[in-house]
């Protein structure tokens, strides 16, 4: 089969891999119809996430057709036209029991904190992704879900991770009826979660970002008003000046290991590793949050240690929620949702590309060219 393969930084190429094979009897061969690449595929793609292997096929983001099933799936059946979470989950472990579907104790031997994702690193277990025409999933009667008919496959794709954890995002906010809610970050999770705010009751929303064309997108998609971080200078001051010097009720770092605005820390963080990841965003969520307020960290982190004020947090009586979000827990609201109307996620897509040219859709998101938000990669079928 065609599938994208990583040969290190900034390079990735389509290659011939062997097919995936059934490897226990509730796994599932799906065949991708549609896949997405995710802001978080980036840290990949620049060398930030650690034990990212040469050969490895990313991508977490996928809807598809089934393929094959194993003999003990009860749920799927060939031909299903499927969209499958990021997060790999056995379903009935301690975590699983509870909801915690992001942190399944049973699928990733290399961690004791995040459960299995498709095509990330090996600290994730290893999985290869769905950036390819075929991908294997197990625990398929668990994870996937076959999609209803009045959902078109771009509206399903973006609910496999980017629009549910930035759902999952203002969950954790736990935001009340009136909030003022800032969000880090107006990539896709970042506009989700803006958006999302509003179900959840926010009084205002504030999105914070550094690109103009992301801004408008955040005005446009998610109602929210919005602050260029290179136009306000200190973007802390200027939040608490914009909600009378107290500072926003939920703050949502949406943003992650990459986040700019701090030389030092993006040098340690996002350049030499010497962290798990730069801290800036974290930080700024920290700091222009009200005194007791509650900051939603849904941007991706490396293991290693990271340079949090803790101390500001602590001392402020801040509420600090943050996970992987488990994604299937959100979709019965977020059908709801997007049933009634309410949003369309497909919304944030803007490019599209076959797989041959996956590379160009790396570029193009990375380097934020031609007022990129999210690309689709496409097989030729639905």
């Amino acid at each position: 089969m065609r599938a994208m393969t990583y040969r290190g930084p900034y390079k990735i190429q389509v290659t011939e891999k062997p097919e995936p094979k059934i490897e226990h009897p509730n796994d599932a061969i799906v065949r991708v119809t549609h896949a997405a690449v995710c802001g978080s595929d980036l840290h990949l793609y620049h060398g930030m996430m650690p034990d990212t292997r040469i050969g490895h096929t990313f991508g977490h983001e996928i809807v598809g057709i089934v393929h094959e099933v194993g003999p003990s799936v009860q749920n799927l059946s060939v031909g299903d036209r499927v969209m499958v979470p990021f997060n790999i989950y056995c379903g009935s472990c301690y975590f699983c029991s509870r909801g915690l579907f992001s942190n399944c104790h049973n699928v990733n031997p290399n961690a004791t904190a995040v459960g299995g994702i498709y095509g990330y690193s090996h600290t994730t277990g290893g999985y290869d992704g769905g950036q390819a025409e075929f991908v294997r999933v197990p625990f398929a009667d668990v994870g996937p879900s076959v999609i209803p008919e009045w959902l078109s496959a771009e509206d399903a794709l973006m609910l496999t991770d980017a629009f549910s954890t930035g759902y999952f995002g203002a969950q954790l906010g736990e935001i009340a009826e009136g909030d003022t809610v800032a969000v880090f970050g107006a990539g896709p999770v970042g506009l989700a979660a803006a958006r999302s705010a509003w179900f959840l009751g926010a009084g205002r929303v504030i999105v914070i970002d550094q690109l103009d064309y992301r801004l408008a997108k955040a005005r446009d998609f998610a109602y929210a008003e919005t602050m260029h971080l290179h136009e306000e200078g200190d973007i802390v001051l200027a939040l608490k000046r914009a909600t009378g010097h107290l500072g926003a009720d939920v703050a949502i770092d949406a943003v992650g290991a990459e986040a700019d605005g701090g030389v030092l820390q993006h040098v340690t963080g996002a350049k030499l590793k010497l962290q798990g990841g730069s801290p800036v965003a974290a930080n700024w969520a920290i700091d222009s949050v009200r005194k007791g307020g509650t900051v939603s960290l849904v941007g991706a982190y490396g293991p290693l240690v990271s340079s949090v004020r803790l101390g500001d947090a602590v001392n402020k009586g801040l509420t600090l929620r943050a996970n992987q979000a488990p994604v299937k827990r959100q979709w019965p609201r977020l059908l709801e949702h997007i049933q009634a109307g309410h949003v369309r996620p497909s919304e944030l897509l803007t490019h599209r590309f076959p797989l041959e040219h996956i590379g160009e859709a790396y570029h193009v998101f990375s380097s934020k060219l031609d007022d990129c938000i999210k690309p689709v990669i496409t097989f030729g079928e639905d």
